[in-house]
């Protein structure tokens, strides 16, 4: 009803959002395209395509743009990857792909980093968002906090590898774990140490609490007892998740405002 809607009663705060993006494009940030999301006046802005750190840069600009950008419009932002229980939470996914995913043999490439990835699974939810265990909940096309899941064309994973992707045998991959308040310089930081360098995991189950070091008010948790090439990303913020990374492929009721899942909520 209300993904990709028109309409002033279902794509509610069009005027924030485009305002928004112009502001994005003036100051330089790569933003790539918006569209309203699936929870009354959440809405998703992507940025990118980045290399390597770019993609942090931008998207912690576009929030901070956003931010002021709110204030002229008397609307409160929030982080919360969950902020209205039974609606779709909102997310930071991230798009990443590297110089070996997009060579011919790439999709080959990918499925090694997803055994990479299900092997580290919980040293990345330690830093993917504080609150993400109440948006990953295996509901609302996503997968369950406590397992690495992954897929072609599956909404429902922890990492989806995209149809027309498979379908070419190279590209990038979509991590959809990310928190809408994540911190995208740990995110892109985990994702190169994962894939690329070969790192090795330091926690085997979730910790009682799971957040950015970033977004963490005492700092990054302690770890439990147990325990190149460069990178392409772009940041985005949609789905009620805000996307890091991609490869150059080419009711009634009233919500925050809120970015999420690189989409911004409002209300």
């Amino acid at each position: 009803m209300y993904y990709c809607s028109v309409g002033a009663t279902k794509a509610v705060g069009r005027d924030v959002v485009e305002a928004h993006y112009k502001a994005c494009l003036y100051a330089g940030v790569k933003l790539g395209g918006v569209n309203s999301e699936v929870a009354p006046a959440q809405w998703e802005f992507q940025v990118g395509p980045c290399t390597g750190i770019d993609a942090a840069d931008d998207l912690w600009m576009a929030r901070y743009i956003l931010q002021r950008l709110c204030e002229l419009f008397h609307i409160g932002v929030t982080f919360d990857p969950k902020p209205v229980p039974g609606w779709p939470g909102i997310g930071c996914h991230t798009n990443y792909s590297t110089k070996a995913t997009r060579a011919l043999d790439g999709l080959q490439v990918m499925e090694q980093h997803m055994e990479l990835l299900q092997r580290r699974h919980f040293d990345h939810m330690a830093v993917y968002g504080r609150g993400n265990r109440r948006r990953l909940q295996g509901e609302d096309s996503t997968a369950k906090i406590g397992e690495f899941t992954w897929g072609i064309g599956d909404r429902s994973s922890s990492v989806r590898i995209g149809a027309r992707v498979a379908a070419r045998g190279c590209g990038y991959y979509e991590d959809r774990r990310p928190a809408s308040n994540m911190d995208p310089y740990e995110v892109t930081r985990l994702l190169v140490e994962t894939t690329l360098l070969s790192a090795k995991p330091v926690r085997f189950a979730m910790p009682s609490k799971s957040f950015s070091a970033g977004c963490s008010p005492s700092g990054p948790e302690e770890p439990t007892p147990e325990g190149g090439e460069a990178g392409t990303a772009c940041a985005s913020c949609a789905d009620g998740m805000a996307d890091i990374a991609a490869a150059p492929d080419g009711c009634e009721q009233v919500l925050p405002y809120s970015m999420a899942e690189g989409r911004e909520a409002w209300a």
